[in-house]
Order: C-alpha cells, then structure tokens, then sequence
C-alpha cells in the first residue's frame, strides 16, 4: 500500500512538473505565402530558439485569401505579420491592432518601369498606366500619388491604376508603364523574365520619402493588459530576432530551411537565396519601432487629401513594453 502510494505521489509530481514545464502556445499568421520574406521565423522554429524561450509556435502561411488582422481578430492568430498602413487602417475600423515590434526597419517596395515608356521621374506619371496591389497594400501608393498631387482617376492629369495580380504580368505584358514590386521578389520575378536591369526605371518608396513601415508584429490591445502574455511575446519577439540575425549571416542556409517549410513545392532555391539576401538588407538589429519611422509612416498616411488611409492620428497603436522586456 505504501508502495502504491509512493508511486501515486511521484505520478501526481512528475505530471506537475511536465504541466509547470510546458511550453507557451504561440500562433503567427503571416501576411504571404511561406518565402524568406518570413525566414527568421522559420529559422527560429528550426533551430530551436521558440524552444528555448518556452514556446511552442505554429507558423501559419497567408495568401492572397488571408487577410491577417481579421484571422486574428477571429480568434486564428496570437500575433500576426502586416504592414503599418494596413494594421493602421484596420485599427481605425475597430479591430485594434498594436505594433509590438517592427523587425523591417525599411521599406522594400518599388514601382518598377520599362524605361521604353519614357518613364524618367515622377513628373512623368500622368497620363500612365500604373499597377497596383490592393488588399491593404495600395496605402503607400495612394498616398505618395496624394504627396505628389496626381489624381488615381485616370484623368490626362492623373494615373490610370491598374487593380495588380501578385505577379509581373502587367509589365510583361505592356499592360502597364509600371507595376508595384519589391526589392526581394517582384522585381527579379522581371529580371528572370528576361528583362534587363538596364531597361528598366526603379522608383524605391524609401528613395521617395514616402516609405511605410512593412512586416511589424501585431497583437490585439486587450491582451497587452495580461502580463503573462507581454512576456510571452518579449519571448516570442527574442527568439523571432535571433532566428532573423541567423538568416541574416546564414542567407543560403536560411532559404534551405523555408524550402523546407513550403508545403506547396512553388518555391526554388535561387529566388529564396536572392530574396533572403535582399530582405537582409531591410532588417533592423532589435526589433524596436523606430518612432521616428512610425511618426512618417502616420503623416504619410494622413496625407490622403480627400481619401486619406486614416482620418485621425491613432493612439495607442504601437508599444515598446514587449522589446523592452526582450534580450535583444
């Protein structure tokens, strides 16, 4: 009987234990399909860095059907993966979003023209054709347009926006003078077409003044009034910046490990090495939001005339509490 009992109390303490000692669940959505726009997080899921924080991260995929701040406002997603103008935008529709941490610290969005058009500078945009994402992502071309007085009608005084798939087909095709691309992906999607750099014209939204931030972490308010869960995301963002610093110095390998991760076999190795080493270029080294950045992605924002991305400076909308609590 002692015997049973002895063994009954080291089952109840070994399950305490294993119970004290497990992992914090932890689900990202991402904004786009598995890539290596998204590497850190995978590099940290592969290596074990979500481990040693105690954490148990399941990584989700997006797509052009994955609108991220309403998978997390459902319930789908702890954290998720945005741009600013969109989270801000979402925000200001009543699901509140707050930016907890900002891993890109530039933009790497272009548009990209033939230089065949005739396209030089900006005073040359209207009366163009010009390709646009949309889904959120048309906030920073909106207002740049805005910045530059140039109407998106398709007046002679204004641009023609062509509503871009989320490829190169339009430029491809000379259905458009420009598209919208980025420096790690669209742009080489071109290049692989057969298209030279040299017949082509880059207008880099960092080179315009009119950059807005990209790929920041986000969480709903209410669960920052938890401290349990501010120091599950410090955890969280810790381990997410290590595995970034990695794919930084580890490019190749890096790639190699989101392949790994593609589910769909769509990817190669050479455009996630190429793009692995582009995004390096656009990272921060702790994750903090840059006020100042914050501050110009607003203004940019506010600047929409009459149809600004947002109508009232938001408040509340980022937080340092999470990275002040992070080893980084």
């Amino acid at each position: 009987m002692k015997k049973l009992l002895a063994t009954a109390l080291g089952l109840s303490f070994g399950l305490t234990s294993l119970s004290a000692m497990a992992a914090d669940d932890v689900t990202l959505q991402l904004k786009w399909v598995t890539q290596a726009q998204f590497a850190g997080y995978y590099v940290a899921l592969d290596k074990g860095f979500y481990e040693d924080a105690d954490l148990n991260v399941t990584i989700n995929p997006g797509g052009p059907d994955v609108a991220p701040p309403q998978v997390i406002a459902g319930g789908g997603a702890d954290v998720i993966v945005d741009w600013m103008p969109s989270a801000l935008a979402s925000r200001e529709k009543g699901v509140p979003l707050v930016n907890i941490a900002q891993p890109f610290a530039k933009s790497g969005m272009m548009l990209t023209c033939l230089k065949e058009t005739g396209v030089e500078s900006p005073d040359d945009f209207p009366g163009r054709t010009l390709g646009v994402w949309f889904f959120g992502n048309e906030y920073p071309f909106l207002s740049w347009m805005s910045k530059l007085g140039i109407p998106t009608d398709g007046s002679d005084k204004g641009v023609t926006v062509l509503k871009q798939g989320f490829n190169v087909d339009p430029l491809i095709q000379k259905q458009a003078d420009c598209i919208s691309t980025m420096t790690y992906n669209e742009y080489w999607q071109v290049i692989d077409a057969g298209i030279s750099a040299d017949d082509l014209k880059v207008f880099k939204y960092e080179d315009q003044g009119v950059a807005t931030l990209e790929d920041g972490l986000y969480v709903l308010e209410d669960n920052l009034k938890d401290p349990a869960f501010v120091d599950k995301m410090a955890r969280f963002v810790d381990a997410s910046m290590k595995g970034w610093m990695w794919a930084k110095e580890n490019p190749q390998d890096a790639a190699m490990i989101v392949l790994d991760n593609d589910m769909t076999g769509a990817q190669t190795e050479k455009h996630q090495v190429r793009m692995m080493t582009e995004v390096a270029k656009l990272l921060g080294d702790s994750g903090a939001l840059d006020e100042a950045a914050y501050q110009r992605t607003v203004d940019s924002l506010l600047s929409g005339g009459s149809d600004p991305v947002i109508t009232k400076k938001p408040e509340g909308a980022w937080t340092h509490a999470v990275t002040d609590k992070s080893a980084m």
